[in-house]
């Protein structure tokens, strides 16, 4: 018998009881669905993710100050209070590192910014004009500080837009004299939007500064808090961590016995551990989703032997007229085979438009990917083949006298 007579008389047997059939799909079809939406959503929620840390700047390096001593109680030292960064750092690994393209220290105040009457509690960062390179931030309008800024300890800014937005209501700050903890500060320039990071900070309610300005004006310290670099490209971001943390250790005379007084991380691993969290979650999401799957397949199982036990005796016939049993076989795996098959169609269909109505109405990242679906279907085959295989084999064993004879 061939292909296309098996199919044609498995499709009519199908017909024979579409609401049967339908029901039977109903667990492939729901099975294939929710896997392609929960695997939508976890690739959709990892893209995102990369594109967020990546607007960050994707080769960033952060270098935080560390210490395992603590104070009474047992309390340990919060990082912005350690002394174990110094511009001098900054200066080092300037000159000595060939795989960092910018350096930038930072400190951070928080206080209150006033223009006229209005005001709004943010934050004030003090860096280096570096920074906007480190971080890929362009300006909107105006103009960003220079170096001699900084070395004069310049009171001007860059402000983020949502501090423009609720001390200016849309007037132009351009140029206007704003007051951060009752220090004047000329604004000369707009920061452009980025929106909310990965953990849902608003990277907008910033302001910037020279670092020296902050330091000596607002804080009054002479240490730095953290320092930002920038590897050459992403793929060089190891070798550069590597070349700061040793240019760290002999710059703050620590010997090989000595732990690090200092952290160093990458946007890199940053994006990898998140993105294994992320994919952890996918598949544990899609574990569940495949149970229906297998309940699917025990369906076609049952009802593969209640239409073997309907058709004893059209099996019977068959044979009596010259049919072999791997001609029945055949038959019966074709039937469970186009079942699981119909119901993957329409179960990808189903897939693709609820992720697609995830991204509509509840504005989840979704990404629906080829090798989704391709899996998909090759599960359908493998449960059609694997759930029909055992009735269809009971079917093809039959006595074709003792099948005619059945009532």
């Amino acid at each position: 018998m061939n292909v296309l007579n098996l199919f044609r008389l498995a499709w009519k047997a199908l017909l024979r009881n579409k609401i049967r059939a339908f029901l039977t799909m109903l667990g492939i079809i729901i099975g294939v669905g929710a896997v392609i939406t929960m695997v939508s959503i976890g690739e959709g929620s990892k893209q995102s993710i990369r594109s967020q840390l990546s607007s960050m700047g994707s080769n960033m390096i952060t270098i935080r100050p560390f210490s395992n001593s603590t104070i009474g109680g047992g309390a340990r030292l919060g990082s912005t209070g350690l002394q174990t960064l110094k511009v001098e750092d900054v200066i080092a690994i300037q000159k000595q590192a060939s795989f960092v393209t910018n350096v930038s220290p930072a400190v951070t105040a928080n206080g209150q910014a006033i223009n006229a009457s209005l005001n709004w509690p943010t934050s004030m960062q003090g860096v280096a004009p570096s920074y906007l390179d480190i971080r890929d931030w362009k300006l909107q309008s105006g103009v960003p500080f220079t170096d001699d800024d900084v070395r004069t300890a310049d009171k001007v800014c860059l402000l983020g837009q949502t501090v423009v937005a609720n001390i200016f209501n849309g007037a132009d700050p351009v140029g206007v004299v704003i007051r951060f903890n009752k220090i004047p500060f000329k604004v000369i320039g707009v920061l452009e939007k980025k929106g909310e990071n990965t953990f849902g900070q608003d990277q907008d309610d910033i302001i910037l500064a020279p670092y020296t300005t902050v330091q000596k004006r607002i804080l009054a310290i002479p240490y730095i808090q953290t320092i930002y670099a920038s590897a050459m490209d992403e793929k060089s971001s190891d070798t550069a961590t590597k070349e700061v943390t040793a240019i760290l250790r002999s710059n703050h005379k620590l010997t090989y016995k000595d732990d690090d007084d200092f952290t160093v991380r990458t946007q890199a691993e940053l994006i990898t551990t998140i993105s294994s969290t992320s994919q952890l979650l996918t598949v544990l999401l899609t574990a569940i989703a495949g149970i229906s799957l297998f309940v699917g397949g025990i369906g076609i199982m049952n009802i593969m032997y209640v239409s073997v036990t309907e058709r004893t005796k059209e099996i019977g016939l068959r044979m009596a007229i010259g049919a072999r049993g791997i001609d029945i076989l055949l038959q019966f795996l074709t039937e469970a085979i186009l079942i699981s098959i119909t119901g993957g169609i329409i179960g990808v269909i189903l897939g693709v438009t609820s992720a697609k109505l995830v991204t509509l109405f509840l504005a989840w990242p979704t990404l629906v990917s080829e090798s989704s679906i391709i899996l998909s279907f090759v599960v359908c085959a493998v449960t059609g083949v694997f759930f029909g295989y055992y009735p269809a084999q009971k079917a093809s064993r039959l006595d074709p006298i003792e099948a005619l004879r059945y009532e």
